[in-house]
């Protein structure tokens, strides 16, 4: 299940899976892609729902699964329900960013396009919740917030909006010990920008290095 989901994530998330590669920890790095398949089964409910009704079934569908995973019930069978109930378990991550994550795709729901105010607060729900949750599985001891704004930067790039936060997520980046920022590394493209697969990676490892975005 395990080698499934990183198979998954290095096929649809290329900029996170690549900044998974920077965790040493192996336990620690299914853990992370267990968070990004996650957000990536979220993700895909306002996509392949044919109308906003079949998407909100899909994103209720996942506020269930939390349910079972925090009032220790069985969860349901699928691959990424289980990786992230387990997650949970052993990390002691909390519900509230999980749970935002949800309902920051009800958002996408409508057709109305995003404000700017909305935009940022859908990717600090989205990218910025998943970069939270982790740091909170590489290093308990720092601050989670501090990957916020990095994650949510990351989002917009992703999503093809305006990045906004830039300051923001740089400043919290430094803020992040070295065995923390593979959480927030991907956001190196959303401050400069690379195009070819080896200057992406070319970046990243610069990133990784410094410690900043």
């Amino acid at each position: 299940m395990t080698d499934d989901l990183d198979d998954l994530i290095r096929r649809t998330d290329p900029d996170r899976w690549l900044s998974s590669r920077f965790i040493g920890d192996a336990q620690a790095r299914a853990d992370v892609i267990a968070i990004y398949a996650y957000d990536h089964e979220l993700a895909r409910a306002p996509k392949v729902a044919s109308n906003p009704l079949l998407g909100e079934i899909r994103l209720t569908w996942w506020g269930e699964v939390l349910d079972e995973v925090f009032e220790g019930r069985a969860v349901r069978r699928h691959p990424t329900a289980q990786a992230l109930a387990e997650v949970v378990r052993r990390r002691g991550l909390p519900r509230e960013p999980l749970a935002a994550m949800i309902d920051a795709r009800y958002r996408e729901l409508d057709a109305t396009p995003m404000t700017e105010a909305e935009a940022l607060e859908w990717a600090r729900d989205t990218g910025g919740r998943a970069a939270e949750l982790a740091v909170r599985i590489l290093d308990p001891a720092q601050d989670p917030d501090q990957a916020v704004a990095a994650g949510a930067a990351w989002a917009l790039l992703r999503k093809g909006l305006t990045v906004q936060g830039t300051v923001e997520a740089r400043a919290g980046a430094r803020r992040l010990s070295a065995a923390a920022f593979p959480a927030v590394a991907h956001a190196a493209f959303a401050i400069r920008p690379a195009r070819s697969d080896l200057a992406r990676r070319v970046r990243l490892i610069w990133a990784v290095a410094r410690g900043r975005l």
